[in-house]
């Protein structure tokens, strides 16, 4: 007697010669059965679509705003979101697919994701998701949390800052925990989820909290892997360089401090605009002018003047990239300048802190872009805010600037500073 045991969807069949079952029956067999998991399948209604492909002819200046896995994840507020973005000029949404807690938006088969208890589904449908905007046309970049990180410090303290008088985990003033950035297997276990996301059909994968600690008892912090002698900048620079080595054709942007426009060293926590330069399609300095510190350009608060502040910034950050671009175009290496032509794409304020923010007051971020990188028919050195919110200014697509987006953690944005579709 013949017995074949053949284990399918994690079901058992016994074909015997006894029990008169021909092998010749075997793959019809099997045919009907994976008939019944396709039905199955289809009447899940939690079974994603098929990964999605790219955004076909995606746009050349990216105008995005942000949105939370919570936001993207729920009907109501996507649907809010996609209008938003077709009533205006807005053309690309960044939905985060791993926050500063270290959870995952949505299910992944990453064993070391599931391993650390990852996963928390705010995105029910990532696919499904990524289809609904390319639907209408709007650009989906995912964006990664990388060194604040909460999970992967309590499932890996190996990986974690400790604190040298307590002797456990080292916290930051908001009690937050950090992965040491020269900590390599952390690396590794972020590409593994931005590759993830870019098999889906993300168009960008968006990095964030790619640097040092910068808010806590610094003094206090033990860095597991960080020897304390190489440099900051160092350390960060050849993360920067991985990300691109493991992912050679994906198209990444790096969030970093809006400092970095203005000064040459890394600003105390390893980011360097010239570095990111090399590595990264897209590099956004987060230029919120209520994050620069009082005295900035001569402001006593700086979040009252956002033309000036972004103005001031992204003037220096531009004339920074022509001279990278001058070396890239007569370099021969092939390693050292990866990205031939990055642009900027800086992050810009649409929420209150240090004034409520009005649709002139975003306006004017978006023309001091504009004018920083010489888009506008002329410079309004002064004015008021609503003189400079209304300024002419002609985006056009190429060239140094590739966009701006814009970030409120509410997701709810002011639709009068947009121009209209």
């Amino acid at each position: 007697m013949l017995v074949f045991i053949v284990a399918t969807g994690g079901l058992f069949i016994f074909f015997s010669s006894k029990n008169s079952v021909k092998i010749s029956n075997f793959a019809q067999t099997l045919g009907e059965i994976s008939g019944i998991m396709a039905e199955e399948k289809a009447a899940n209604p939690n079974a994603d679509l098929p990964p999605q492909k790219r955004l076909e002819n995606p746009p050349e200046i990216i105008k995005a705003i942000y949105a939370t896995g919570w936001s993207a994840g729920s009907v109501r507020k996507s649907d809010y979101l996609i209008k938003l973005i077709k009533d205006t000029e807005l053309n690309a949404i960044i939905i985060d697919i791993k926050d500063y807690t270290g959870k995952v938006s949505y299910h992944t088969n990453i064993e070391t994701v599931n391993k650390y208890g990852a996963e928390e589904i705010r995105i029910i449908k990532p696919n499904e998701l990524i289809k609904k905007f390319h639907d209408a046309g709007i650009y989906v970049i995912a964006r990664m949390a990388i060194f604040q990180d909460q999970i992967l410090a309590k499932s890996r303290p190996d990986l974690a800052l400790g604190s040298l008088s307590s002797g456990e985990q080292w916290k930051d003033y908001k009690g937050l925990m950090w992965i040491d950035p020269a900590a390599k297997e952390s690396w590794d276990y972020n590409i593994a989820i931005a590759k993830d996301a870019l098999e889906r059909g993300f168009d960008e994968i968006n990095f964030d909290y790619i640097r040092f600690a910068s808010d806590g008892n610094l003094d206090d912090i033990k860095h597991p892997f960080w020897d304390g002698k190489t440099l900051k900048r160092y350390i960060i620079r050849d993360f920067f360089k991985y990300l691109r080595q493991s992912m050679p054709d994906a198209k990444l942007s790096a969030d970093l401090f809006g400092l970095t426009t203005v000064n040459y060293g890394d600003v105390g926590i390893g980011q360097n605009i010239d570095d990111a330069y090399h590595y990264f399609d897209a590099i956004a300095p987060m230029v919120y002018p209520s994050h620069y510190n009082k005295g900035f350009n001569g402001h006593p608060n700086p979040a009252l003047e956002p033309y000036d502040v972004v103005y001031t910034s992204m003037l220096e950050a531009n004339k920074r990239l022509s001279q990278y671009l001058i070396k890239a175009e007569n370099s021969t290496s092939t390693e050292k300048y990866l990205v031939k032509k990055p642009q900027l794409r800086p992050w810009l304020q649409d929420f209150d802190l240090g004034t409520v923010y009005t649709a002139d007051m975003v306006r004017a971020q978006i023309n001091a872009v504009y004018a920083a990188t010489g888009l506008c028919s002329s410079v309004a050195a002064t004015g008021t805010v609503a003189e400079r919110s209304a300024q002419v200014c002609n985006p056009a697509s190429g060239g140094k600037l590739g966009g701006w987006m814009l970030w409120d953690p509410a997701n709810n944005y002011t639709k009068d500073a947009f121009l209209a579709e």
